[in-house]
């Protein structure tokens, strides 16, 4: 004789009844099945708990009135403390999804078909929805993180540093411990971020990215890398004008400045004033490379007011060849006052032109720059007239 169908209403009581028996069966199978599960601590395995409990308490409301509930995940892991979302990942909620269908689909199994139906047609809700909170969460972080990061930019742009600062950069993820330089240029209308920070990673090199106006800053981390067992020491790093160059694609059109490298992230704003000091004045220069150096724009710097432009090119060239030689400082001012004339130069020094040709191979190896170079002649131009200008009694100036 087959069995007498139950009616809606007593099926549900029936379903209220076992619940406890359904959370207690679901637990011990967790425990059972997923190692994760017993490797949590108490706290969280008690939370665990409470979304299966939940869950079945949820499908038990559902099943007596499916239009009910609009958001089922509200319900279910609203039960949960939020950093149970952080500890437990997506696929871990589905493996708890599916062991507890499973232990209730076991026990209600020859019981009416309509419950069967709904277990699987709540299931796939359920799962929905778990999918959905783990999307709405992510998306919350990333507006989090968008924002950290823009005010971790802010700070280094204006240098106004705060006991925070170290652990906003270790919360988002910054990977860069070795030297740091700054990259300024127009952002694009359509900024693409994780272009960006994947061209960072393949050049071993993180990034913090920031939008202000119609600027766009990246400040640039490179790490040391450590050599493989199979790779000699002392691995080269890429040069910060490299990785530039290969995130120029990221920018919108116009000028792009680097400033000058600093030893870590905590100097960064010394590179960032600098590279936004030249990204003002680019445009006075024609033929301007892209990316171009802010130590390339010290001329113009300079003339615009920047002190630290000055400083720069006093501290780095008058002085060092002052204090290295006083002839290779007249040669110097000899060749560019003659209009890079190495006869001229030769005739007014009395000396041969090989000699001066020496002369200037031992400043480019005392300061770095080339005087013969049509742009490097213009830095070094300036160095030497603001040199004077702070020395008006140098011997120089003597007569």
């Amino acid at each position: 004789m087959a069995p007498v169908a139950k009616t809606k209403e007593q099926t549900l009581a029936w379903l209220r009844a076992i619940s406890g028996e359904l959370a207690t069966a679901t637990l011990k199978r967790l425990d059972d099945t997923l190692p994760w599960y017993g490797e949590m601590p108490p706290g969280r395995r008690s939370a665990v708990g409470l979304v299966a409990q939940a869950g079945i308490t949820s499908f038990i409301h559902w099943y007596d009135d499916p239009k009910s509930t609009p958001w089922i995940a509200a319900d279910v892991f609203g039960t949960a403390p939020r950093e149970l979302l952080r500890s437990v990942s997506l696929t871990q909620t589905l493996q708890l999804i599916k062991v507890t269908v499973e232990v209730v689909e076991e026990r209600v199994k020859g019981s009416d078909e309509s419950v069967r139906e709904a277990i699987l047609l709540y299931s796939r809700e359920i799962a929905f929805g778990a999918a959905d909170v783990y999307a709405r969460a992510a998306e919350a972080r990333g507006l989090w993180d968008a924002r950290l990061e823009a005010l971790v930019v802010d700070s280094i742009l204006s240098g106004e540093y705060d006991d925070e600062l170290p652990s906003r950069i270790a919360a988002l993820g910054w990977h860069g411990h070795g030297e740091v330089s700054v990259l300024v240029g127009t952002a694009p209308k359509m900024l693409d971020v994780d272009m960006l920070r994947r061209t960072a990673r393949h050049l071993n090199a993180d990034v913090l990215i920031g939008v202000q106006g119609s600027r766009l800053v990246l400040v640039i981390g490179r790490a040391h890398p450590t050599p493989a067992d199979d790779e000699p020491a002392g691995a080269v790093l890429i040069p910060f004008l490299d990785i530039a160059t290969a995130l120029e694609p990221g920018f919108g059109d116009g000028h792009l400045v680097l400033g000058h490298e600093v030893p870590s992230l905590v100097e960064a704003s010394r590179s960032a004033k600098a590279a936004l000091a030249g990204f003002a004045v680019a445009r006075s220069w024609r033929n301007a490379p892209r990316p171009t150096l802010a130590d390339d724009l010290l001329p113009e710097r300079a003339l615009a007011g920047d002190a630290l432009a000055r400083a720069t090119l006093i501290n780095r060239i008058y002085k060092p060849l002052q204090a290295h030689s006083t002839e290779l400082l007249a040669t110097l001012w000899c060749y560019l006052d003659n209009g890079r004339s190495l006869e001229a130069t030769a005739r007014e020094l009395f000396v041969h032109p090989n000699t001066v040709r020496y002369r200037l191979k031992r400043v480019t190896e005392v300061i770095g720059w080339d005087a013969t170079g049509a742009r490097e002649s213009l830095i070094l131009q300036a160095a030497l007239i603001l040199g004077s200008i702070a020395e008006p009694e140098g011997p120089l100036r003597r007569r």
